[in-house]
């Protein structure tokens, strides 16, 4: 069955938090609830450069995508950087997080972006899979400082 995709709407969230939490678990984080209700208001305020989008297959959500465009000292227009995507487990392969990816170039495009761009762990060999066959991998290494 093929998935549709659609921006989530505030009605959506009973069907967003298991994936949300499902997608954490998967990279053994937990992010704190107040931080989720922050994250998901924000999805539906017209004032932030952020969004989030549902694969359906009928009624069910099966996979979600964040996106967040911000600037660039090396384009005019905005990156989006594709953030948080997910499918349950057991929906992998079925072309859910492709029509996801396809979806979030399709809008970035429309909102004049220059560039998506996102990050996986190393050892996602299942997604990197599909990584590779729709996007350029750019050879960069992340380093990070958290506060």
């Amino acid at each position: 069955m093929t998935a549709t995709t659609r921006p989530l709407t505030p009605a959506d969230r009973a069907q967003w938090e298991p994936l949300w939490r499902g997608y954490q678990a998967f990279y053994k984080t937990e992010i704190p609830a107040a931080t989720s209700e922050v994250t998901w208001a924000r999805f539906h305020d017209p004032a932030e450069p952020m969004w989030a989008f549902g694969a359906f297959q009928g009624d069910r959500m099966v996979g979600i995508v964040h996106i967040i465009l911000h600037r660039s000292c090396w384009t005019v227009g905005d990156y989006c950087y594709l953030q948080d995507l997910y499918v349950d487990e057991t929906l992998r392969g079925t072309g859910a997080g492709r029509a996801l990816i396809e979806r979030v170039y399709e809008e970035a495009k429309a909102r004049g972006a220059s560039r998506v761009h996102w990050l996986t762990h190393e050892s996602n060999d299942h997604a990197m899979l599909l990584y590779d066959r729709i996007a350029d991998h750019s050879g960069f290494i992340q380093y990070r400082k958290l506060f």
